[in-house]
């Protein structure tokens, strides 16, 4: 099954993003001019039969229940709550 690898836009919480099919010819020179942009890796893998499942899938945040489990324990609730403190108290302002 195809797999592909998505970058988001830092703060634009998922909103702005793209992807590449790691199995591209292409996917290193591609990786490079993303991140060159400012883009970031997001997540990890998502195979799909197709770029559209794939997306959908990413739109659907499927890896986002292991960040619920993360904090699910006291530890990682404290360490996302710190987290996302100093995001919001120091982060990028935007004009």
């Amino acid at each position: 099954m195809p797999k592909y690898q998505f970058f988001c836009k830092p703060d634009s919480e998922r909103r702005e993003f793209t992807y590449v099919d790691m199995e591209s010819e292409t996917f290193t020179q591609e990786k490079a001019q993303l991140l060159n942009l400012g883009f970031e890796v997001e997540d990890d893998v998502i195979y799909g039969e197709n770029p559209e499942e794939a997306v959908e899938k990413f739109k659907s945040n499927m890896l986002a229940p292991a960040g619920d489990y993360a904090n699910s324990t006291v530890a990682g609730g404290v360490g996302t709550f710190l987290i996302e403190s100093y995001k919001a108290l120091f982060g990028k302002k935007k004009s």
